[in-house]
């Protein structure tokens, strides 16, 4: 039960992390561009710019999903967008970023949302899932299947 608190805590930390980055890249571009590890060019502010918007996108979905408290489906979109991250490693070592920022910083963040998304998978409780249970009114107002036998008859 600590280890789900935990990893919800450290989920939200990371929606809000990655919300505050998307704002740096709208409000800042240069300093947004100099802390992903590698200097824009002067004419990339619209490519900085959407950066920014789909990062404050991937921060609203993951906290969307966990204030409505679906905690599996948070994981596995921790798990799908950790795929950002690890490309963003090998966009830095390709363009001459260092290997410090491409492992310490993207490298990282990848393990993290790994590591967090599949913690969240793993301590849902089953009834977390919208599929998992039908509503208990319609379990007591069902009558159960028929029998083979009796649909034959």
């Amino acid at each position: 039960m600590v280890l789900r608190y935990l990893a919800v805590g450290i989920a939200v930390l990371l929606g809000a992390g990655i919300i505050a980055i998307g704002l740096r890249f709208l409000l800042a571009p240069e300093a947004g561009a100099s802390g992903f590890g590698i200097p824009a060019p002067a004419d990339a502010a619209p490519y900085l710019a959407a950066k920014g918007v789909r990062d404050i996108a991937f921060g609203v979905v993951g906290l969307g999903l966990l204030a409505m408290r679906r905690p599996r489906e948070a994981g596995w979109v921790l798990i799908a967008t950790a795929l950002v991250p690890i490309s963003d490693a090998a966009i830095v070592l390709a363009h001459g970023g260092t290997p410090a920022v491409a492992f310490g910083i993207h490298g990282t963040t990848a393990a993290v949302l790994i590591i967090t998304g599949w913690t969240l998978m793993a301590t849902a409780r089953p009834s977390a899932h919208p599929w998992h249970r039908a509503p208990a009114e319609s379990r007591e107002a069902s009558p159960p299947p028929a029998s083979a036998d009796a649909r034959a008859a």
